[in-house]
């Protein structure tokens, strides 16, 4: 499905944490990817942690003791997704109360959740992470259709709940999942065997940092799909030389081919947000860029760029070349005009300009 495909009542948004309202789009990070800027709430649970989170911190006894009173509803029928009713009667046995001055923000459409593992191209052999899993909408669609799902949630009540509603709702399939309760930022290894995907519906105020911290903490990860507030989703999928193409952009594109898989309304959330939403698929490169340079020192080429980008790249990477000439002589040995800007290199050319300067200083020049 392509960019501009409007998501029907039938067919809409993803699942977990959703948009937050008014949610930043980050232009820049650091060269790590490390957290962003925005201040915004994620969707489903309204925090601002890389994991999700509810409105209402409790301690973790006390969320445990949340969770274990409050009962999931079982299936009603063949069905193990979660609907509308569903939804609303988990959120008020947990606690969970969203309110739009949160950006709290639940996905109550089945076929949403069907939507996404399809166009994610979920297989019988994949395993699955999920980052911010919430409710656990799309945790059990996942489950349906991969053969393992790890679900990494940093919200002390969520965590506490999900297990519970997995096993209710899918109890056949309880054993192929897992829980790490942890902030998404922080997970450097994964329960059982190496995931292959990402595919996740993650908190808008932080989906940048955090996509491109399990791209690179997780290379086994070949195939990716997100839902991320739609301005994320257009730079994240930017090609050089359009308007909005800059860091988020470049950096993806370091590790994958990246394209919009589709839109998203708002009218299948509860309540409904403020911002609209897009898929991005991400397929890693199938052999990593030929280049000297580091994934840091690209990085540190592209971050320098895009901090001064209504300036030529003779100026903007001064400060990170040490002077104007060091930085006109790695663009010229990288065959970049010095008076071209950022915003019309590719992936290619900045890793060029890492590695010519690494060559020139290699030189002793």
């Amino acid at each position: 499905m392509n960019a501009t495909d409007p998501a029907g009542p039938t067919e809409p948004s993803a699942a977990g944490h959703g948009p937050a309202h008014d949610a930043p789009s980050p232009e820049t990070g650091p060269s790590s990817g490390g957290p962003s800027t925005g201040t915004g709430p994620s969707a489903e649970t309204g925090s601002a942690a890389s994991g999700g989170g509810a409105a209402d911190h409790r301690d973790a006894p006390a969320a445990a003791s949340a969770a274990d009173a409050a009962q999931p509803p079982a299936a009603a029928g063949p069905d193990a997704l979660l609907g509308p009713a569903d939804i609303r009667e988990l959120a008020a046995a947990l606690g969970v109360r969203p309110t739009k001055q949160r950006g709290q923000n639940f996905v109550i459409d089945a076929n949403t959740v069907r939507r996404i593992v399809r166009t994610a191209d979920v297989r019988p052999d994949d395993v699955v992470v999920e980052v911010g899993p919430g409710l656990g909408s799309l945790t059990l669609a996942l489950l349906e259709a991969a053969d393992r799902v790890v679900a990494v949630e940093i919200d002390d009540l969520l965590a506490a709940a999900l297990p519970a509603t997995v096993a209710a709702r899918l109890p056949g399939r309880a054993d192929r999942f897992a829980l790490v309760h942890s902030d998404a930022m922080h997970v450097t290894e994964l329960p059982g065997p190496a995931p292959t995907a990402l595919v996740a519906n993650l908190p808008y105020n932080v989906a940048v940092p955090v996509l491109l911290h399990m791209l690179a903490t997780f290379p086994t990860i070949d195939r990716t799909l997100v839902m991320v507030q739609s301005e994320v989703a257009d730079r994240l999928a930017a090609p050089p030389g359009s308007k909005v193409y800059g860091v988020p952009s470049v950096k993806a594109a370091w590790y994958a081919e990246v394209k919009r898989a589709g839109a998203i309304g708002r009218n299948v959330f509860w309540p409904a947000p403020n911002v609209d939403s897009g898929l991005v698929s991400l397929v890693r490169r199938s052999a990593p860029l030929p280049t000297t340079a580091t994934r840091e020192e690209v990085f540190a080429v592209v971050d320098a760029a895009f901090a001064q980008r209504r300036k030529t790249l003779r100026a903007a990477l001064a400060g990170w070349a040490g002077s104007a000439a060091a930085a006109e002589a790695a663009l010229v040995a990288a065959d970049v005009s010095p008076q071209a800007r950022g915003e019309s290199l590719t992936v290619e050319q900045f890793a060029a300009i890492a590695e010519a300067r690494q060559r020139i200083k290699g030189a002793g020049v």
